[in-house]
């Protein structure tokens, strides 16, 4: 697999400088697949917890005292049942009102009433109450003196106990619903129902006492304002009377009708002008009639009064009789003639007597309409004066007036608190509540804590987290390179390949062995390396690390084995003055070698060896100078690779570690290329980003890193079979390294 692309690394490494762990991995893997990562990686560490979380959970509840749950119904009503059709003092609320409720579930977990239950059962006095929930000492007031608690820390026991009291019941209305629970607990299931059942009765009493307090109060203070205002009224009605009397103002009281309508009070004056008034207009119309049958008289002659008369009316019906016989006898005898001129003087007689009758007829009329204009004027000039005397009695009565409102505005103030204060009193009379029990508390059978089930439920959840979050901070503690896939997010380092760690045999005997993992391992490498240029396999290179002992000399002398195997003449060189090694894979001494040649012996030849089981001639690191540092400064060791290119087709350069020293910067900048070798679940990310900073800093090409005893039962997803060889035929030893 091509792990290398050849345009990142063109003289410096990926970016100049290793980037950023964290987001080289966000970018590159899903975030669900870094949290499979990182819990594969620490399973055994999540595990753990969970485990000890769920034994503690199991230990801790069979370890608790069973508790019991005593459980109380009661229903609030927004309105009281109406004993009276008469109201309290307290409003009634409205049904959209939460407020209301709201309260009561305050009141019912208020410290007032949790002290008064602990009054009501004598808890406070009771030793045996304290030490059920562990009360027995460290408080003044539990001091106990003769087997009894001293009467000085009654108060703070109550306290005391109310506040265990309160800690220890729950309530929880019911939704949609006026129900609301009380629940109790204790160890006591005895115990638990008689709090219960006392709660909600205390409950209700106190509401009730609230209601007869409120109205008390309500009583009391409506009885001063009565008071007040029978005193007020008093005076304005003195006033009123003073007035009244001062100015002669007399007014008649207030009438009810029949209707049911009550007439205001009202004057003498107004009621005897109205009444003449009244009289005024009749006398008016009557003089009007009289005065019309009088004209009517005096233009015709003959009134409807006369014709009318039975008197006149009979005379003339006897004149007309005479009348006819007189003409009778005209038509036989003279107007002289006796009997004719009798009837004409009883004619005449006649018509003297009906003059006479008209005329008294028409000075009656006359006399009528006098009467009724006389009376009329009279009563006209009555009216005036009452006129005169009314509008006096209104200037007057202004004053009158506004005392006679002050007193009716005292008045109906004192009506209507009069009436309030009756109402209070008989509604404070009634027992009268809007809160019931519906369901007393029973004893309950069996304990409502610890509940094993929920308790390792919480327990395991409670582990998940404490493990998800301990594997977290692990994570971001670790900075151990475990997986071939970490060398290129958390390094920005182009990845050669995985070598496994041996056990049971030396590396040079693992490179001997060409079927060994070892020995796949080193192949793979060897492929990725061809890729990292043009021409393939850098002609010369070296193999360095960050500190000692992480498999760099192992995968210097593995990859001039490899190499030298593939018919190509290679040659290794033990670029480390200061330890030494690789002339115990010959089985030869350092006495000649590269320091040899740096200090100026030219004979190349002479210092070297061969390596004939692996196939590749080899150069010891000589004899060790005082300052490997200040040889390879010079020009020799550019000079050394330049003449042994001559011959070999690749120079290997077993190179010291970075840290620490300057030697591996030196041998870097004279050769084509570096491997890094990094050691898995061995060294810290940031060690390796230093000494990579190191190389970069001298312009050294860095060809890719190789992830040296890799162990793959250690890896998160079995990398040791996705770089194409798997590391589980056998049990592998650890690996030396130089």
């Amino acid at each position: 697999m091509n792990v290398v692309s050849t345009n990142l690394y063109t003289g410096t490494p990926k970016g100049a400088m290793p980037t950023d762990a964290r987001g080289v991995e966000a970018d590159r893997m899903p975030l669900i697949r870094q949290y499979m990562r990182i819990a594969v990686r620490w399973r055994y560490v999540i595990l753990g917890i969970i485990a000890t979380c769920i034994i503690l959970g199991l230990v801790t509840t069979l370890l608790m005292t069973p508790k019991y749950t005593a459980l109380t119904t009661v229903e609030i009503s927004r309105e009281s049942d109406k004993v009276t059709g008469i109201q309290g003092v307290e409003q009634e609320v409205s049904v959209a009102d939460q407020e209301f409720y709201q309260t009561q579930y305050g009141l019912l977990k208020s410290r007032s009433l949790s002290e008064r239950v602990a009054l009501q059962l004598r808890l406070v006095d009771d030793p045996k109450f304290f030490e059920l929930f562990g009360k027995n000492g460290g408080e003044t007031a539990l001091e106990m003196v003769n087997g009894q608690y001293s009467a000085a820390g009654r108060v703070d026991r109550q306290r005391i106990a109310g506040e265990i009291l309160l800690k220890n019941v729950n309530v929880s209305p019911t939704r949609l619903s006026r129900l609301v629970d009380i629940r109790f607990t204790s160890p006591d299931a005895a115990f638990s129902t008689k709090v219960a059942n006392a709660w909600a009765e205390n409950f209700i009493q106190t509401n009730l006492e609230r209601k007869i307090q409120a109205t008390s109060y309500g009583r009391n203070m409506l009885q001063r304002q009565l008071g007040q205002l029978k005193e007020r009224l008093d005076q304005s009605q003195h006033q009123l009377v003073a007035y009244a009397s001062a100015q002669r103002i007399i007014n008649l009281p207030s009438l009810s009708g029949g209707d049911g309508k009550t007439t205001s009070e009202r004057s003498i004056v107004a009621d005897d002008l109205a009444a003449l008034n009244t009289v005024l207009s009749q006398a008016t119309a009557d003089r009007i009639q009289v005065q019309a049958r009088y004209e009517q008289a005096g233009r015709a002659g003959a009134s409807t009064e006369a014709l009318r008369n039975v008197a006149i009316n009979n005379l003339r019906q006897k004149r007309a009789e005479l009348a006819a016989d007189y003409q009778r006898l005209m038509t036989q005898f003279e107007p002289g003639y006796p009997a004719a001129k009798a009837i004409q003087s009883q004619i005449d007689q006649l018509d003297r007597s009906i003059g006479r009758e008209e005329s008294r007829v028409s000075n009656s009329l006359r006399a009528d309409f006098r009467e009724a204009e006389e009376r009329e004027n009279a009563l006209q000039a009555r009216v005036n004066q009452l006129k005169t005397n009314y509008l006096d009695l209104r200037r007057r009565s202004i004053q009158y007036n506004i005392y006679q409102q002050e007193v009716d505005t005292n008045k109906a103030l004192y009506d209507g608190l009069l009436q309030r204060f009756k109402e209070i009193g008989v509604a404070g009379g009634v027992g009268i509540n809007n809160v019931s029990i519906v369901d007393a508390a029973d004893m309950p059978q069996k304990p409502s804590s610890p509940r094993i089930l929920l308790n390792l439920v919480i327990a395991l959840f409670a582990g998940v987290a404490l493990a998800a979050v301990t594997a977290y901070a692990l994570e971001q503690i670790d900075e151990a390179i475990a997986d071939p896939a970490e060398v290129e997010r958390r390094l920005g380092l182009p990845l050669l390949g995985s070598v496994p760690k041996v056990d049971n045999a030396t590396p040079k005997e693992a490179l001997l062995d060409r079927k060994s993992d070892l020995v796949d391992a080193y192949l793979a490498v060897q492929t990725n390396l061809a890729f990292t240029t043009e021409h393939g396999v850098p002609r010369s290179f070296a193999v360095t690390s960050t500190r000692p002992a992480e498999g760099k000399s192992t995968t210097a002398l593995a990859l001039a084995s490899t190499l030298a195997r593939g018919q190509r003449k290679v040659i290794l060189i033990d670029g480390d003055m200061r330890s030494p090694s690789v002339h115990h894979l010959g089985g030869v001494d350092h006495n000649l070698g590269l320091s040899n040649f740096l200090t100026g012996r030219d004979d190349i030849e002479m210092l070297t060896f061969p390596m004939t089981d692996l196939g590749f001639t080899a150069m010891s690191a000589g004899p060790i100078p005082p300052n490997a540092a200040e040889l390879l400064m010079s020009n020799r060791f550019g000079v050394l690779i330049d003449r042994l290119l001559e011959t070999y087709d690749h120079v290997i350069v077993d190179s010291p570690p970075v840290m620490g020293l300057a030697d591996a910067p030196l041998i870097a900048s004279h050769v084509e290329g570096v491997i890094f070798a990094i050691e898995s679940h061995g060294i810290r990310s940031s060690m390796v980003k230093t000494a990579l900073m190191r190389l970069v800093s001298t312009n050294a090409r860095i060809l890719g890193g190789v992830l040296t005893k890799f162990e793959a039962r250690k890896a998160h997803y079995g990398y040791g079979y996705e770089y194409g060889y798997g590391y589980g035929r056998s049990e592998q030893g650890k690996a030396s390294g130089g």
